[in-house]
């Protein structure tokens, strides 16, 4: 299986300095700050790369959950909401919701939900994420 790689460079203090974030492939680099991890700055920051990863490997467990049940998912769209917060002197991602809506032909609600669940606990993002509540609202539309 493939190693994936990214990169990160901090300068200065944690306060007034500032970093990138790079993907191994080149698809994504981005500036990141204090500001912009605890606050409202612009740039990212790790959570948001972390939503980003857990949403797209959720998405893809799910297809393929429901390949495996008979069904081909026509379009399948979720989003992650990655929870940072401040625990005893650090910080930790306590939560994460994911929300999905997808369009699949022939599939009943509670098959559609049951395989749903089933790919939240088998994505490896989420299964890397289990020191954090992970909670899915997933839409058949």
């Amino acid at each position: 299986m493939a190693v994936r790689h990214a990169e990160a460079v901090w300068e200065g203090s944690l306060r007034e300095g500032k970093g990138t974030m790079k993907l191994g492939s080149g698809a994504f680099e981005g500036a990141y700050s204090f500001p912009s991890r605890f606050e409202s700055g612009e740039g990212t920051n790790p959570e948001e790369l972390i939503g980003a990863a857990h949403a797209g490997c959720f998405s893809m467990a799910f297809s393929g959950a429901l390949d495996r049940a008979g069904f081909t998912a026509q379009r399948i769209h979720t989003t992650a909401a990655v929870h940072l917060e401040k625990v005893g002197d650090g910080f930790q991602v306590t939560k994460v919701d994911l929300e999905t809506q997808a369009s699949v032909p022939g599939i009943d609600k509670a098959k559609f939900l049951e395989i749903a669940e089933g790919a939240k606990t088998g994505c490896p993002i989420s299964q890397l994420l289990q020191a954090a509540e992970i909670t899915l609202k997933a839409e058949l539309v």
